[in-house]
């Protein structure tokens, strides 16, 4: 799918998974590269292999189940995807936050989102987890172009992007469960090519703490449907530039493994204090 999504679809879209779930979620997740196990856990779950929901790209990355998962963690009714759809595979931007207008409009307003990120600060190494305090956009692509969706904000406000209760409540899991969590700024780029020595030079001078091909347009969609939205990045390997060593795509699902007991922790810590935070 290359062109914009429009109402009507998404309506499709959440009326075909609707059918399909027994619960209204709460809290959606989006898991990245190699951290897609999780939603393997949760309780009482249904699995919709994306190849089922007509109008879901295929997931072709590896590391990517490619499945929207429904069902109880920690006690919070939740969704998540088990992959994503990036820009780098020809995607609109409005195609790569399509699930998360899909999981809002099935009743979730919280999103936790995740990804596999190069890390850009030298003190990070591979198989850290980084709390995303804000965002850099370099792709050139905004999923907002064009008529305004029902129910988006045109213009909304992105000074916090990323909750600031929500924030608060990952670094307490963290500290509670021993779980060295960094913060910082995540930038994302087209891709589908690692970066140049250079551009991390630059991106390190505009900010940023680490890079990747992902999250943004999703974050930017949550943000115009006033879901709140907490970010996490894993770690995967040292940007180019930062060591002698070539970038390959395996590191990511090394590090991921290394993480993943930690990354469980996190979430399912974290998951009900989200869901508590929805509460009026």
């Amino acid at each position: 799918m290359s062109g914009r999504v429009d109402d009507a679809t998404i309506r499709r879209l959440v009326e075909q998974v609707r059918g399909r779930i027994e619960r209204t979620p709460r809290v959606m997740l989006i898991l990245g590269s190699g951290l897609g196990d999780l939603a393997d856990e949760l309780g009482d779950a249904t699995r919709i292999p994306f190849e089922e929901i007509d109008g879901f790209p295929r997931a072709t990355v590896a590391g990517h189940k490619g499945a929207l998962v429904a069902g109880r963690l920690e006690g919070v009714d939740c969704i998540a995807l088990q992959g994503r759809f990036h820009l780098y595979e020809g995607h609109d931007a409005s195609v790569a936050a399509l699930p998360v207008r899909v999981m809002g409009g099935l009743g979730a307003r919280a999103l936790l989102v995740t990804n596999a990120a190069g890390g850009a600060n030298p003190a990070f190494g591979a198989g850290d987890l980084m709390l995303i305090d804000d965002h850099i956009n370099l792709t050139a692509r905004n999923p907002l172009v064009g008529p305004t969706l029902p129910g988006d904000e045109r213009f909304p406000d992105m000074t916090w992007p990323y909750d600031p209760a929500f924030k608060d409540a990952a670094r307490a899991v963290a500290a509670e469960q021993d779980i060295v969590l960094r913060e910082g700024v995540y930038c994302a780029v087209l891709g589908p090519s690692y970066e140049t020595s250079a551009e991390i030079r630059m991106m390190q001078r505009l900010g940023a703490d680490a890079v990747g091909m992902s999250t943004v347009p999703e974050v930017i969609a949550a943000r115009a449907m006033g879901v709140r939205v907490l970010g996490i990045s894993l770690i995967s390997n040292a940007a180019a530039g930062l060591t002698a060593e070539p970038l390959h795509h395996e590191e990511v699902l090394e590090a991921a493994e290394s993480a993943r007991e930690r990354f469980g922790r996190l979430v399912r810590g974290v998951v009900p204090r989200m869901a508590a935070a929805l509460e009026p």
